[in-house]
C-alpha cells in the first residue's frame, strides 16, 4: 500500500518524445498546479515550451545530464504515453524510484493501467491516499542492476539498471553467438544461438515471452533466463531466484563479438574477455496500481496479448 509520510508537493510530468500529447501535458500539468498547488517539474525539452506559454510561468525542469538527486526532489512521477515512457522513468533513477502512476495513451500499454480519461480522480487518489477508505495499491517491480567489465575489471560509467531485459546477441555477425553463463562464479552453461535474455517479471511479458520464455506475475521475486533460437534441441528457458548473480562472458575463442542491450536502448559491442554482470537492484520500481496487483496484470494480459481468448464450449 502507498503510505505518505508528508502530503506530496512535487510531482515529476513525463511524456511521451516529440509534440505528441503537448496537450494532455498542458491540462495535467493545470491540474496539478492549480487545483492541486503541487510543484510540477518536467523535461528540459517540453519545459522550453510550455515555459513559452502564457499561464505556464510555474512550470520547472532540472538538469538532464545529472538526475542523481532527483529522487530527494519529486514525490511522485506522472507518465503519459505507453510503457517506453515508464522506462524512460526508471532510466533516469539510478538508485530509489518515487512511485510512478501512468495513464495510457501509447499503443500497448501494457504497464500502464490507468485511463487518461479519469486522470484527475486517480492522481487525486494518489495525492490524497493516506485519507481514502481503501487505499492505494503498488506493485514493487524489481530491476537488474548490470554492469559491464572489462578483461575482469569494471568499466567506469557502464552501470546500468533494468526494468525489463538486459539482452546479449551476435548483432549483424553471421556466426552463432558463443557466451559463457555463470552463475555466482561458476559455470552454468555456453549459449550458441542467436543470443540471451535476463528479464525481470516487469519483462517477461516482453522480449522474453516472444523467445518462448514464461510469463511471470511481477511480485515473483525472480529473475527469467531466456535463450533466443538456440542451436540445440534441448536448451529451455529456466527461471532463477532473486539471489542469482549472473555473469554473460564472451571467451577468447568466439568466432565475433557480441552486442548487449539494456531495456532496448543503449546498445553497445562486448569484446572478446569482456562480459555483463547481472544482479538484483536495492531499488525496484513502485507503480501505481488502478484495481490491486494481481487484478491489474490479469487486465493487461487479456487486454494487451489476448490471453487465452476463445470461444465457449457448448452445452451438451
Amino acid at each position: 500500500m502507498l503510505m505518505w509520510k508528508l502530503t506530496p508537493k512535487t510531482v515529476l510530468l513525463l511524456k511521451k518524445l516529440g509534440q505528441e500529447l503537448m496537450e494532455q501535458a498542458k491540462e495535467v500539468a493545470s491540474f496539478l498546479y492549480y487545483e492541486e498547488k503541487m510543484n510540477v517539474l518536467v523535461e528540459p525539452d517540453v519545459h522550453d515550451i510550455l515555459a513559452r506559454i502564457p499561464g505556464f510561468g510555474f512550470i520547472q525542469t532540472f538538469y538532464s545530464q545529472d538526475t542523481s538527486d532527483l529522487h530527494e526532489r519529486v514525490d511522485f512521477v506522472a507518465c503519459l504515453g505507453g510503457d517506453g515512457v515508464i522506462l524512460h522513468a526508471s532510466n533516469l533513477f539510478r538508485d530509489a524510484v518515487p512511485p510512478v502512476v501512468s495513464f495510457n495513451l501509447g499503443s500497448l500499454g501494457f504497464l500502464t493501467s490507468h485511463t487518461f480519461d479519469d486522470y484527475k480522480q486517480d492522481l487525486r487518489q494518489v495525492i490524497h491516499g493516506n485519507n481514502t477508505v481503501d487505499g492505494v495499491y503498488i506493485t514493487l517491480r524489481m530491476r537488474l542492476r548490470c554492469e559491464i567489465f572489462q578483461n575482469g575489471k569494471a568499466m567506469p560509467g557502464k552501470v546500468f539498471d533494468v526494468l525489463n531485459e538486459v539482452v546479449v546477441d551476435r548483432g549483424s555477425n553471421p556466426y552463432l553467438s558463443k557466451i559463457e553463463c555463470y552463475e555466482h562464479d561458476r559455470l552454468i552453461t555456453k549459449v550458441q544461438g542467436d543470443g540471451v535474455i535476463v528479464a525481470t517479471p516487469t519483462g517477461s511479458t516482453a522480449y522474453s515471452t516472444a523467445a518462448g520464455g514464461s510469463m511471470v506475475h511481477p511480485n515473483v521475486p525472480c529473475m527469467l533466463f531466456t535463450p533466443i533460437c538456440a542451436h540445440s534441441l534441448s536448451f529451455r528457458p529456466v527461471i532463477l531466484p532473486d539471489s542469482a548473480r549472473l555473469e554473460m562472458k564472451i571467451p577468447n575463442d568466439a568466432r565475433s563479438n557480441a552486442w548487449v542491450s539494456f531495456d532496448g536502448k543503449r546498445r553497445q559491442q562486448l569484446s572478446r574477455g569482456d562480459s555483463v554482470q547481472i544482479s538484483i537492484s536495492q531499488h525496484p520500481l513502485p507503480t501505481v496500481n488502478k484495481s490491486d496487483q494481481t487484478g491489474d496484470w490479469f487486465h493487461s494480459l487479456i487486454r494487451c496479448l489476448n490471453w487465452n481468448e476463445r470461444l465457449d464450449q457448448k452445452a451438451l
